[in-house]
């Protein structure tokens, strides 16, 4: 197995956050009270940065789209036919494997005796492969036909901050990858998500509602990295570019580590309120999706954990 395809996996739980939680825009935990209409088309962006401020996935999918659109989410959840708004995320379909892997039994002793053997100390390999995976992800997003030209630039200006901190960032420390395995651990297990078929059990309110902790916990394992996600939601401003009847354009601006984004998303109104015109999109395809097969490393029921996913390297 080459480093790059290492390295692409030991980065798996920063571009799953990281894209998803920007581009777009515990258990048990009781839902946040309700908020302000999205009445105006800079509101429809700064609700959805202020969810996942709170790590409140189960708002943010509640205000992404519009209630029938949400109840039929719900439905093909439910039904196993999609994880909206995971499948927001890069590598979607890789998630609940992912969850699976961490909240495997034996996993931590696991995931530090593989990413001894495969990462510790390797810094210059790392950074290598950080670099040429910018590249890679640069070119696909340009050739993406599911991309708006918005997105396309959006993405191509997160992939520019993402791989520059990759190559800075300590993902060769073995003392900080052995702190923060156990908590990523902990926190999948907490999710009750790794069973097979467990995301479309508990459907998606419940599934997100869940995930909120991981999500909280994964932010703090990568600012320990030098990569703080809630700096660059806090650092976000939003403003009206330009507006016709029912559609709109948005400017959002932010530092991501130590990068500037500067970046345009659509909007448009729907029943009085506002909406992104590409999450509506996506959502819309997803709430038709077909049965997708079974995440890959979920087999005879039980996650199998790839060696190289194993590595939460940040």
């Amino acid at each position: 197995m080459t480093i790059v395809r290492r390295a692409c996996a030991a980065l798996l739980p920063t571009a799953v956050l990281l894209v998803g939680v920007l581009a777009a825009v515990g258990c048990g935990r009781a839902p946040s009270p309700p908020e302000p209409v999205a009445t105006q088309p800079v509101q429809a962006v700064t609700q959805l940065v202020a969810d996942l401020r709170r790590n409140d996935l189960e708002a943010y999918a509640r205000h992404a789209v519009p209630a029938p659109l949400h109840a039929r989410l719900e439905t093909a959840w439910s039904e196993g036919r999609t994880v909206w708004p995971l499948t927001e995320l890069p590598l979607d379909d890789r998630f609940p494997s992912f969850i699976a892997a961490l909240a495997a039994q034996d996993a931590e002793r696991t995931l530090v005796a593989t990413y001894r053997r495969q990462f510790a100390g390797a810094d210059a390999e790392l950074r290598s492969a950080a670099k040429t995976l910018g590249l890679f992800a640069t070119q696909y997003v340009r050739n993406e036909p599911g991309y708006s030209e918005t997105e396309r630039d959006h993405h191509a200006q997160l992939i520019v901050a993402i791989s520059a901190w990759a190559q800075t960032a300590p993902l060769g420390d073995s003392k900080r990858a052995r702190e923060a395995i156990p908590q990523l651990v902990a926190a999948a297990r907490a999710t009750g998500l790794a069973a097979p078929d467990a995301f479309a059990h508990a459907g998606m309110d419940r599934s997100l509602r869940r995930l909120g902790p991981f999500v909280e916990r994964l932010k703090r394992v990568l600012t320990g990295y030098g990569l703080d996600l809630d700096a660059a939601l806090d650092s976000v401003q939003a403003s009206l570019a330009e507006q016709t009847g029912d559609t709109a354009r948005v400017r959002i601006r932010y530092r991501l580590a130590g990068e500037a984004v500067d970046a345009y998303v659509l909007v448009e109104r729907r029943d009085g309120r506002w909406y992104l015109s590409d999450l509506l999109r996506h959502a819309e395809a997803e709430a038709d999706a077909p049965a997708k097969p079974p995440a890959a490393g979920v087999r005879a029921g039980k996650a199998v954990a790839p060696a190289a996913t194993a590595v939460p390297a940040r």
